[in-house]
């Protein structure tokens, strides 16, 4: 399944040359919530804000992260 991770104003991470911050979406795929976490704490540590897998993600969010969605790995 695929997970998208949102990050608050102070959040930046940069990995693989990607920025993560406030303007884009990380996604993912993992099997479950609980392995989606442990890969979003092993990829931001603890410097993120929300997770939401692709059955309660709106693409209408979009509209906030005008840099999109970055393929976090």
């Amino acid at each position: 399944m695929k997970y998208f991770i949102t990050f608050g104003q102070g959040h930046k991470h940069t990995i693989q040359d990607k920025t993560f911050d406030k303007d884009c979406i990380a996604v993912f795929e993992a099997d479950d919530y609980n392995q989606a976490r442990d890969k979003a704490s092993q990829l931001f540590q603890d410097v993120w804000c929300f997770i939401y897998d692709e059955n309660t993600w709106k693409e209408s969010n979009l509209e906030y992260f005008p840099r999109g969605y970055l393929e976090a790995s």
